[in-house]
């Protein structure tokens, strides 16, 4: 991650893979619309490298950002609660 805000890798497995997970749902769908990153960009009104950072799964990027972009191309994100350990 080379600019932007970090946060700690210490979130847990789980959680980056989630987020990488996500990304790649994102870009999945925007490849599908037929859309590129600067299309996208232009839609959420960020910058093309923001919807990179997305899809690449980095865990810096705005929650708002990831959340939106998935709205763009139809994709919801429900939480759920934690489950017992």
């Amino acid at each position: 991650m080379a600019q932007g805000k970090r946060i700690s890798t210490d979130i847990g497995d789980d959680a980056l893979h989630t987020i990488q997970t996500l990304g790649a749902a994102a870009k999945a769908a925007r490849l599908a619309a037929g859309e590129g990153q600067a299309a996208a960009a232009a839609r959420l009104g960020v910058h093309v490298q923001t919807i990179g950072r997305i899809e690449s799964g980095e865990p810096g990027v705005s929650v708002g950002h990831m959340v939106g972009l998935l709205a763009l191309y139809g994709i919801g994100v429900q939480p759920q609660p934690p489950q017992d350990r």
